[in-house]
């Protein structure tokens, strides 16, 4: 988990700082560095259960919206086709870069997902050796 985490914590710096000549880098900066924070501290040993349960849950509510909204990822795969995203570095039409966001908080609930898993079982374990120690 620990070369999983580092490993992310360097991509999601590295889109953050992507982010900076994007349209909208007020928000795109901070949800990456969002995932970057907590890959790097759970890398530490470090691991927050709750701020990942917080970061899934409103990284999936933007991702419900930027599948729904006018431009968004239903209308990329039904009005155009599911037409290639990743084509060029710019985004020329609405529904690419609401498609390519939505992608990005995909990555990001995964992975925040895989550390809240993690974290589960690891606790899990404690409690059943504490158990083990007293019965």
């Amino acid at each position: 988990m620990k070369i999983f985490n580092v490993v992310f914590a360097v991509l999601f710096v590295l889109f953050a700082a992507l982010q900076w000549n994007d349209p909208d880098p007020y928000i795109w900066m901070p949800i990456y560095l969002y995932g970057a924070i907590f890959c790097a501290l759970a890398a530490a040993g470090n691991y927050y259960k709750g701020w990942y349960l917080f970061g899934i849950v409103a990284a999936l509510g933007y991702a419900v919206y930027l599948f729904f909204t006018k431009d968004g990822v239903l209308s990329w795969m039904t009005e155009h086709n599911a037409e290639n995203i990743a084509g060029t570095m710019k985004a020329s039409q609405p529904w690419i870069e609401d498609t390519r966001e939505f992608f990005g908080l995909f990555i990001i609930i995964i992975v925040l997902l895989v550390n809240f898993v993690s974290t589960s079982q690891k606790r899990a374990k404690k409690m059943r050796k504490k158990m083990m120690k007293i019965g």
